[in-house]
């Protein structure tokens, strides 16, 4: 029987060989892509960890706490030892310092204002200092603050998730329960530019549902990145089933990754490589614990992963992509 994980090697092995190249317009790196796939996962044959390269559990996990917890300051994520996020912010406070000291140039004839910090610099001020990270460790509109406190009009908030939740509860038959992140209020050309979402969405919607008394989710993502995210992104998706599955005393289905633009950055091509002479070993498993009666409920530690082995680690650069400038084009 064919591997489950050999889905997406097969779709990596597509991008490489058939994807057309682009080049992007913020950070100017070629890709080479597709569009328009799907993978699923049958949850009850293991956890969707792959294994042809260790993917980065506690990134997994902590990231997945901190949307479903409703956050949006990378303080947690930065105190957990969780990196993946830190670039945004600190890419927001570089244009800041800079439009800053040029302001008071041309005001006093003398630069001042933020200091310029060097990215480490910075994680460990946010990690640090409460009142920093408050000012400039914040990343409004992006996936805790949509899925938990989504900003309707007259002021209210609305939570998405934990109303999905509800309605499965309350009618295993329904099909409506969805979770969006996409706002076109805040995003792109959309959106003023005092409330443009300087960060991207990707992985914009997902739906939950009930079939043969199991909880399945499919995910529609918009941009994947194939090399990098896509593991992560599984594995992510796979674990909030699980969550919602136990919440409903439910058992976990499918997880469905279905993708629009899925690419490969050029310079991952070798580590891509790499990465597909390995064959696949078995999944790992999940359970979640007891504990966890409802959203409020779950923390990382309930989430319990046993027999993951993979191979070793594959490096590969990361590259910013999707940022908005404070003037609202695209930088990075």
């Amino acid at each position: 029987m064919l591997h489950p994980e050999q889905q997406y090697l097969n779709l990596l092995q597509e991008i490489i060989n058939k994807g057309d190249r682009q080049v992007d317009a913020g950070h100017g790196k070629a890709t080479y892509g597709v569009f328009g796939r799907q993978i699923r996962f049958n949850l009850s044959e293991g956890f969707p960890l792959l294994t042809t390269k260790r993917v980065y559990w506690n990134g997994v996990l902590h990231e997945l706490y901190w949307f479903l917890s409703g956050q949006s300051n990378i303080r947690y994520l930065v105190q957990n030892g969780v990196h993946i996020w830190d670039d945004y912010p600190y890419r927001m406070y570089g244009e800041l310092t800079k439009k800053a000291r040029l302001a008071r140039l041309n005001n006093s004839g003398r630069s001042g204002g933020r200091p310029e910090m060097t990215k480490e610099e910075f994680v460990a001020k946010i990690r640090d200092d409460e009142d920093f990270a408050r000012k400039h460790g914040e990343l409004p509109h992006i996936y805790g603050e949509m899925w938990r406190r989504w900003p309707a009009k007259n002021g209210r908030r609305i939570d998405q998730l934990a109303w999905a939740v509800e309605e499965l509860r309350n009618d295993p038959g329904c099909h409506n329960a969805i979770v969006t992140s996409w706002n076109p209020e805040y995003l792109y050309g959309m959106a003023r530019q005092e409330d443009v979402n300087h960060f991207p969405i990707c992985h914009n919607m997902y739906q939950l549902n009930i079939k043969d008394e199991k909880v399945s989710l499919q995910l529609y993502q918009r941009s994947a990145d194939i090399f990098l995210g896509v593991p992560f992104n599984i594995a992510s998706y796979a674990l909030l089933t699980h969550v919602v599955a136990k919440i409903l005393g439910r058992e976990a289905g499918e997880f469905v990754h279905t993708f629009g633009d899925t690419h490969i950055y050029e310079d991952h091509f070798d580590a891509a490589k790499e990465q597909l002479k390995r064959a696949p070993k078995t999944f790992p498993r999940m359970s979640i614990a007891d504990a966890v009666k409802s959203l409020a409920d779950f923390k990382p530690e309930h989430a319990i992963l046993s027999g993951y082995e993979p191979h070793p680690t594959i490096k590969a650069e990361f590259t910013v992509a999707g940022l908005r400038s404070l003037d609202n084009r695209p930088s990075g």
